[in-house]
């Protein structure tokens, strides 16, 4: 029998139908590599808020739904697991933090923050005990409040280490502590100038003498001369960082300022020793920063020139930081008022108005997104006029402008951050009843405090990081689910008897926290059409929480434990 060309055609189209069945075509569910079940997924999704089931395929979310439509994408090598009702969350994102340089720190000595003088001592001693032929004893932790306006002595330490160097770093990172070894190592005497009087300075006694208190900048440049951290050190303890970062559930992060190190090459170096040791186990969005007031003029280059050369499969440094004063505790943020008992010192800034303007105009012209530290209010108010003339100046640039910290804000600049769609970004461990700060500040002042309720309410976009390892509070300091508790409360988490931090109405709903670690953090990092969201088509980060963070007493928020943590469809953290 003749079969004509027509028949042909018509066979060969019905052969082909019946092969698409079994192919990965566009109408065929695909089946995921990991399907969650039975979830209370708190989407971040405004089209879809609440979902009860997720499939990951390779990288990426490809079903979001209830559990009946997931079934057709789950097959014999899909990994199921049924979450029992428990909440399923985007992955953290940690939006100030410095998980590189605060991995130099993993193997210091690292003192309780909230600790005495005498235990810190003590400390100091075992740790030098421990480590007899170490030729420099590094550490970091102290508060510096507690040892009042004078700040530490070098004698302190002299009695229980007269001759091995030490130098700690305070919690924030602003401040070292050392002891007259460290000082003769360092070869500071009383002709050791300042490198900017009243904000990186030695501090001295009447004699003129080093008290053994080095602030800002001084501090650094200690660290540096004294070899306080080596490549291997970072690298070992950047893994361990990362570790414990996904175990609280992020997945990713804003890296602040990275090692003292204007070496492109140096740190492309460590970020992919640390990429290629499988360790990196987080997406990085890193930072370069200009150092010392001289180096505005080229500031934006050289964060051109690490945005064109520091990117890996997961990490890119390609936002300009601005460190534009110090901190409250080390009365060197800047205010516009003198601190209380100091007449004469406001704190300072590090770049003059002017000078900020330049860099922000600058990084404009290139699309390069900005992130500026300023916790005093006259550092605020000049770093949002700069945004606002390089917007004047550039107004169809992307650039995304970000304020970190935002510890004091005036009344007029509260509603000028929603306004300019300048970013306020924050960490919420801090605004608890905060006893030392408060000495320093007038009442007024110390009622303008942490703003996060205000700036919301005037529309501002928060976003939330743990500032680590400046939080002062150790590896707990990186839990977003503890600051979480303590920007909902404003008092130290699991205690409901604990002061409020004025003021109680700056309290934020569980639900703007969780946003502020999640789809607003993606937006700061410019990766919201990736991550933030549980979304079909974005990446796969993902973190379930044993209990629900939005039903439960706030004051038990701070025990929920992460229960799993999933980066790009690998299941980085269970416990």
């Amino acid at each position: 029998m003749k079969i004509s060309p027509l028949s042909i055609a018509a066979i060969l189209a019905a052969i082909a139908t019946l092969c698409s069945c079994s192919s990965d075509s566009e109408d065929t569910p695909k089946y995921g590599d990991l399907a969650l079940v039975g979830a209370k997924a708190y989407t971040l999704d405004e089209n879809m808020q609440w979902a009860e089931a997720v499939v990951v395929r390779d990288d990426r979310i490809i079903y979001v739904g209830d559990r009946e439509g997931a079934s057709p994408h789950i097959g014999e090598s899909t990994d199921v697991r049924d979450l029992g009702g428990q909440l399923l969350l985007p992955g953290f994102i940690d939006t100030h933090a410095h998980p590189v340089a605060g991995g130099a720190y993993a193997t210091a000595l690292s003192l309780e923050t909230w600790g005495t003088v005498d235990d810190w001592v003590e400390a100091i001693a075992e740790y030098a005990a421990e480590n007899k032929d170490a030729e420099l004893l590094f550490g970091y932790g102290f508060l510096a409040t507690t040892f009042g306006p004078t700040g530490p002595t070098r004698q302190q330490i002299d009695a229980v280490v007269p001759d091995t160097p030490v130098l700690i770093m305070d919690e924030g990172f602003h401040a070292a502590w050392a002891n007259t070894a460290a000082l003769k190592a360092l070869n500071i005497t009383q002709d050791t100038a300042d490198p900017v009087p009243g904000y990186s300075y030695y501090k001295r006694d009447e004699n003129g003498d080093a008290t053994g208190y080095l602030l800002e900048g001084t501090a650094g440049m200690a660290m540096d001369a004294l070899s306080a951290i080596t490549a291997d050190t970072v690298v070992e303890g950047t893994g361990i960082i990362i570790d414990i970062m996904n175990s609280y559930g992020v997945t990713a992060a804003f890296d602040a300022g990275i090692i003292e190190s204007d070496d492109v090459e140096v740190v492309k170096q460590i970020l992919d020793r640390v990429e290629e040791s499988g360790h990196l186990t987080i997406r990085l969005i890193g930072s370069s920063r200009p150092e010392i007031q001289e180096q505005y003029l080229t500031a934006v280059d050289t964060a051109d020139l690490w945005r064109k050369e520091l990117r890996g499969e997961r990490y890119h440094y390609n936002t300009l930081k601005i460190p534009d004063d110090g901190t409250v505790e080390g009365r060197t943020a800047a205010m516009f008022e003198d601190y209380q008992g100091e007449p004469g010192n406001s704190g300072e800034t590090v770049f003059t108005e002017e000078q900020m303007t330049h860099m922000i105009t600058d990084a404009a012209s290139r699309n390069m997104d900005v992130h500026v530290h300023a916790l005093g209010e006259r550092a605020i108010h000049e770093s949002l006029n700069a945004i606002e003339s390089a917007q004047d100046s550039h107004p169809d640039s992307n650039t995304r402008y970000t304020i970190c910290h935002i510890q004091v804000i005036t009344d007029q600049d509260v509603p000028r951050f929603g306004e300019l769609g300048v970013i306020a970004q924050s960490t919420p461990l801090w605004s608890s009843y905060d006893t030392y700060g408060k000495q320093f500040v007038s009442e007024d002042q110390f009622n303008r405090f942490w703003r996060y309720k205000s700036l919301e309410d005037t529309g501002a976009m928060l976003t939330f990081g743990s500032d680590f390892p400046a939080s002062g509070a150790g590896t707990l300091g990186l839990s977003p689910i503890v600051q979480i508790e303590m920007g909902h409360t404003r008092q130290e988490f699991g205690e409901p008897d604990a002061p409020i931090q004025p003021r109680e109405s700056e309290r934020l709903s569980v639900e703007s926290l969780v946003r502020g670690f999640t789809i607003d953090a993606a937006y700061q990092l410019h990766l919201e059409d990736e991550i933030g969201s549980i979304e079909v088509g974005k990446k796969a980060d993902l973190v379930v929480l044993d209990q629900d963070i939005f039903s439960i007493d706030a004051y038990e928020i701070h025990k929920t434990e992460v229960q799993l943590t999933v980066m790009d469809g690998e299941i980085v953290y269970e416990p």
